[in-house]
């Protein structure tokens, strides 16, 4: 089965950006099948195995996960939360990171659009960077992680953290349990993200946002011709 971080539109595929993994896991299928039960109507109740489904568990669930990495980082153990989103509204999670960076976890997002959460304001949200990435194409894809690389819980999701992806909609989040998966967005991925220097801009602690450019020395990243060439993009990745 396939699950993505987008939808099955023919025309936005052409220019929106989205994850998606194929998988056989048998749990994964079974919560599928469950989801599409529960949505026609032939089934109520199930107990999930893989998939974090919304209206029911998303935002309990990225609560636990939020305050998780608060309490590791309260121990002195390493400790990271990285998300990257369209929207960043909803109330109680904005509470819990900013706990989180009280407690001193490393905390990076990527919000291509509206961020009601202010970075880097003293006593509050000093380990919290904020960047949103706009380029020819729309950054669609909801990735989560949660833990420094060797104990990361790494999820995709279709769900941004706002109210209505939390209690108004049927959205889901799933693991990605594979290692080489996993590292490949720990390490192939997120990182060319978080180097984009040519279509990022990054978010003060007054909410207004800064076009970042390379600084002398350093090289231009443009994330998203970073990964068309990497995929054989051809004459795609040298457009404007």
């Amino acid at each position: 089965m396939h699950l993505g971080t987008g939808n099955y539109n023919p025309t936005t595929a052409l220019i929106y950006t989205d994850l998606g993994l194929f998988t056989a896991d048998e749990a994964v299928a079974e919560d599928a099948s469950a989801l599409f039960n529960l949505l026609t109507g032939y089934s109520q109740g199930h107990d999930w195995q893989r998939l974090v489904v919304a209206p029911n568990d998303l935002h309990r669930r990225t609560l636990e996960l939020i305050e998780g990495q608060a309490r590791r980082a309260r121990e002195g153990r390493p400790s990271r939360i990285f998300a990257k989103l369209n929207s960043l509204v909803d109330h109680r999670v904005i509470e819990a990171l900013y706990e989180a960076s009280r407690a001193g976890v490393p905390i990076d997002i990527i919000a291509r659009g509206i961020c009601g959460l202010r970075p880097g304001v003293r006593g509050l949200s000093e380990t919290i960077r904020v960047r949103s990435i706009v380029d020819r194409f729309l950054e669609h894809s909801r990735v989560y992680v949660f833990g420094p690389d060797d104990d990361a819980e790494v999820y995709l999701a279709s769900a941004d953290w706002m109210p209505r992806n939390f209690f108004r909609r049927v959205e889901v989040m799933f693991p990605i349990l594979a290692p080489e998966l996993k590292q490949r967005i720990l390490r192939d991925i997120i990182p060319v993200y978080l180097a984009d220097n040519m279509r990022a801009r990054a978010l003060d602690e007054h909410g207004v946002f800064h076009r970042l450019t390379p600084a002398d020395g350093q090289p231009a990243v443009r994330c998203q011709i970073e990964f068309l060439e990497r995929r054989g993009g051809g004459e795609i990745a040298s457009a404007p």
